[in-house]
């Protein structure tokens, strides 16, 4: 797996940083044409879901600022 892309802003530009102070939330498009997030881990609320979502145990559910997902949807793809 590769990471091609990232899509918005370096969440690192100007010097700033996340509240851990080691990464940042963001969003990568994969060779695969797939995404990965990175973001803060709130699986533990899985319990919350609406009954029609789910989260397998090899899955994992992961909030994102909404400024990052702003940031980045000038790089959204259109299309499948």
């Amino acid at each position: 797996m590769k990471f091609i892309k990232r899509l918005g802003p370096d969440p690192h530009e100007n010097g700033a940083s996340s509240l851990g102070c080691h990464g940042c939330p963001d969003i990568w498009e994969l060779d695969n044409g797939d995404f990965a997030v990175i973001g803060a881990d709130i699986t533990g609320a899985a319990s919350n879901l609406p009954p029609s979502a789910g989260c397998a145990p090899d899955e994992r559910m992961v909030r994102v600022p909404r400024r990052t997902l702003v940031l980045a949807k000038a790089d959204i793809p259109d299309r499948v």
